[in-house]
């Protein structure tokens, strides 16, 4: 916060780069978008981390959207609990001052110190289906804003093959029905537009549905820009992570099975990973690749045998993730960075037969890696599509190639990053 007291609102849009920005709209209602670099690796949990931490990955230990538990042999993805992101908030001596912070549709932040918090938590039945909810701080918000707004929240556009801008068009909504409610008004809000990010990799980045999708990125962001004058708030937006055009699909755990590291089961037919015998995992998401291997003697051979795999660029060990920033317990002994134009693929099987039940559904929880295929229908009805060389865009490289956009009404110097960013609003 600045000495002013100015209540200050931080919009946090994905995938909003700085050469789709320049590109297109360089400039928005009197805001001048500016470049700055994001975190490595740049995605969405690990950015939310570290700019609600001001740390890098080593310290607040959320290394990817994805965590391996090596207890359980368990891989967790998108869990949403606050106490896994380690560290001091940037807000913590607002709220000691008596100050609000609110958090609308950030990741894990069920649990968070802050006094207003509005996140996706829905009940998955027993026997099949989902019921549809929110968590929210206070406890009835979200009843609250769902009958402003006129409809609860759908996570159907949130993910999936109906994602679309009518998840950000919600959440937009419900973050100027904050900003104005007098019994609210958090001092710092941090929120969330999701949307922009789901064409980019269906499409690419320089796609004409790319476009489209900035476009509705610019009329939300000027309605929340002027709704922030109307009611006393600055404003800054950034970006978490640029989408870069991707033509090439790599799959490691295939490598891996293929040269007796990584362990499978056959359950009718199906090849389920036996993660409590095998050597070695590759937990993917977009750009990286979180690398497990149990036995440190396995570490060489594993390391000489993705070294070799084409589309990997980077085999980071111990030396390489300390250089990086990613030096923390839950870090795989190897991380895998792809090259420019790849990405990578969970899948280990090679035959169709062999594909585990969830791999036909959206199923972001029991999938051990992120799979950018459920963001599109597949045959049969009902079920996601099955082809990884559709995904046109991903993300996950960081450094000056890589720069994101950001803009503000405060008088802020250039950050170094995106860390660097959230240090000058602590």
């Amino acid at each position: 916060m600045n000495q002013t007291g100015t209540k200050l609102l931080v919009i946090q849009v994905a995938a909003l780069g700085w050469d789709l920005v320049q590109r297109h709209f360089p400039a928005m209602a009197g805001l001048t978008f500016r470049k700055t670099e994001t975190i490595f690796p740049a995605l969405t949990c690990t950015v939310q981390a570290s700019f609600r931490t001001a740390a890098l990955p080593s310290q607040h230990g959320m290394v990817a959207n994805g965590l391996y538990v090596r207890e359980l042999n368990k891989p967790l993805f998108w869990e949403q609990s606050a106490r896994l992101v380690e560290g001091d908030r940037i807000w913590s001596r607002l709220r000691a001052e008596g100050r609000k912070v609110g958090l609308l549709f950030w990741q894990q932040s069920l649990g968070e110190a802050a006094d207003i918090v509005l996140s996706p938590r829905p009940i998955h039945k027993h026997h099949g289906g989902m019921i549809q909810d929110c968590y929210s701080q206070p406890a009835d918000l979200y009843e609250r804003l769902s009958a402003q707004i006129g409809r609860p929240f759908n996570l159907m556009h949130y993910w999936g093959p109906l994602a679309s801008q009518k998840s950000s068009e919600w959440i937009a909504s419900a973050t100027e029905l904050v900003m104005r409610d007098d019994s609210l008004t958090p001092d710092l809000l941090l929120t969330y537009l999701p949307h922009l990010d789901y064409d980019l990799q269906r499409y690419g980045p320089e796609s004409r549905q790319a476009f489209q999708a900035l476009e509705k990125t610019y009329a939300l962001l000027s309605n929340l820009w002027k709704t922030a004058q109307e009611t006393g708030y600055d404003i800054l937006i950034f970006g978490d992570y640029a989408i870069e055009p991707v033509s090439r699909v790599v799959y490691p755990n295939r490598l891996l099975r293929e040269k007796g590291f990584m362990l499978t089961r056959s359950i009718r037919g199906m090849a389920y990973p036996d993660l409590f015998a095998g050597r070695a995992f590759a937990l993917v998401d977009h750009q990286i690749a979180q690398v497990y291997i149990p036995s440190p003697a396995d570490v060489p051979a594993v390391r000489d045998a993705l070294s070799g795999l084409p589309g990997v660029a980077a085999v980071l060990d111990a030396n390489g993730r300390q250089k990086a920033g990613l030096q923390h317990a839950r870090s795989g002994e190897l991380v895998l960075l792809a090259e420019k134009g790849s990405w990578f693929a969970y899948p280990w099987w090679t035959e169709k037969r062999e594909a585990p039940d969830y791999a036909s559904h959206v199923d972001i929880h029991n999938k051990p890696g992120y799979d950018p295929c459920e963001l599109f229908f597949g045959w049969p009805p009902m079920s996601i599509g099955s082809d990884p060389s559709r995904i046109r865009g991903s993300h996950g490289r960081a450094g000056s190639d890589y720069p994101v956009a950001w803009a503000s009404n405060r008088p802020l110097p250039d950050p170094a990053d995106v860390r660097a960013l959230a240090m000058q609003i602590g």
